[in-house]
């Protein structure tokens, strides 16, 4: 893990207004699902008291860190940040678990692992992008042309990533199952390394890393999950014991806004957003143009829509006997800050 301490600019007067409204809300002793026990919300904390606060945030390669610097948001906080960097969403949410970071942001699989694992974490705010960014790849030349030629080949991914539900979703809809391929459990910087020396047959991967093998390596895309194998769904999950200090959650009130915040940006400075991406973390400004593309995300609410989308997808993780527990998703998730996000999902 990389751990960087960074101070968080002070924002238009539309925005702080935003923000102070939002700080202000959702206070006092309202009770909300998180877990196997509803979790008491603690009332916020004054803006004074934030400065002693620290967030220790979870973060992947071009992730929330870059998009808040990107959209000039991640300058004089009230608090402080300290960001570890993460190959993938399961180490990130094991470290939550484990109390290492209080929060961070993750795809639509991780969550459902750590819950069937009985992390202490809880999902606290949404967000959508465009499902073409979740893709199944196979190395250029390959003969592979369907999703059923896929039987008894071997498939790299990471395992409890949002590429492991698509690739469950997308092996059930060309009528396989996991047992009908060879599954090789890999991070994305491996698994990079796997697919261009042709150790694996097939990738399934997101963006940055999609487009990155796609016009580094030729890689050509053999189905998306524009056609109903990805739901696009992303999350900022926090530890139950951040949620249970009240200077912590005020601070991820805060945070959750800005990254909302950052993410309309975003979706309106798209190539600011890919020239920033490409400095900060060294990818070809041509891999970041086509990532911001495919995703175009946007905030969205917490709600039963969402909810039941992923109750979908942790049954099938169940049927398909990749969770080691039936998952209840709506246990796991915790609504406080949907009023301060409002603005930004309605």
């Amino acid at each position: 893990m990389r751990r960087l301490r960074t101070p968080l600019f002070p924002l238009g007067a539309a925005l702080a207004a935003t923000l102070t409204v939002g700080l202000a809300g959702c206070s006092g002793g309202t009770a909300t699902a998180a877990g196997a026990a509803a979790a008491v919300v603690p009332a916020d904390v004054p803006p004074a008291a934030l400065s002693k606060v620290t967030l220790h945030i979870g973060d992947q390669k071009g992730g929330a860190q870059a998009l808040l610097q990107a959209a000039g948001l991640d300058k004089d906080l009230p608090y402080a940040v300290q960001w570890s960097t993460f190959t993938s969403g399961p180490p990130l949410l094991e470290a939550a678990n484990a109390g290492a970071v209080d929060a961070g942001n993750v795809g639509n699989t991780p969550p459902l692992f750590a819950a069937a694992a009985g992390s202490k974490v809880a999902v606290v705010a949404a967000s959508q992008q465009g499902p073409a960014g979740s893709q199944l790849l196979v190395p250029s030349g390959s003969s592979i042309t369907s999703p059923q030629q896929l039987k008894g080949k071997r498939i790299a991914v990471s395992k409890g990533s949002s590429a492991h539900g698509q690739l469950l979703l997308a092996l059930g809809k060309a009528g396989l199952t996991p047992a009908d391929v060879q599954i090789t459990y890999l991070q994305p910087a491996d698994a990079f390394t796997a697919f261009s020396t042709h150790q694996v047959d097939a990738w399934a991967i997101w963006s940055p890393y999609a487009p990155q093998a796609r016009l580094q390596l030729g890689a050509r895309v053999l189905e998306d999950g524009s056609d109903g194998t990805a739901n696009g769904y992303g999350f900022t999950v926090a530890s139950r014991a951040a949620l249970a200090d009240p200077g912590r959650s005020t601070a991820l009130k805060d945070y959750v806004v800005r990254l909302a915040t950052a993410q309309a940006w975003a979706r309106q400075h798209q190539a600011e957003w890919a020239a920033t991406w490409a400095s900060l973390t060294g990818l070809a400004p041509a891999v970041t143009r086509q990532a911001v593309a495919d995703q175009d995300t946007r905030a969205v609410p917490l709600d039963d829509t969402v909810v039941r989308s992923e109750q979908t997808l942790a049954d099938a993780f169940t049927t398909a006997g990749q969770l080691p527990a039936k998952v209840s998703v709506a246990q796991y998730v915790d609504k406080r800050y949907a009023a301060a996000l409002a603005p930004y999902t309605s």
